[in-house]
């Protein structure tokens, strides 16, 4: 089982209450321990589906982005909060160019 890749999984910010208020999921592995250790709830019928959905992401029969449709849907049941977390481009500047020269 790789628990700490990621493998085509866009990363979520959830808002929980308690002493883990804030957590970015980005791999599996952070998915597991969050919904084994800190969900708020594990009576929900989507907190259990979301849990049969990282096992089966884990062992490698469904897609990763699958078991993440699977996570919003417990937070959502949860009343979590779920951020879609976007990382930014790093546009890479050339020394020898200064804004409003010409060459």
């Amino acid at each position: 089982m790789c628990w700490n890749t990621s493998s085509a999984f866009t990363p979520v910010a959830l808002a929980l209450r308690g002493p883990a208020t804030r957590k970015i999921v980005r791999t599996l592995g952070d998915a597991a321990h969050l919904l084994i250790n800190d969900w708020p709830s594990d009576d929900g019928e989507e907190y259990v589906s979301a849990v049969k959905a990282c096992v089966d992401a884990l062992s490698g029969k469904i897609d990763p982005e699958r078991f993440r449709e699977a996570l919003l849907r417990a937070a959502d049941e949860a009343g979590i909060a779920a951020l879609t977390v976007v990382q930014q481009r790093v546009v890479e500047r050339r020394p020898d160019l200064r804004s409003g020269a010409q060459a």
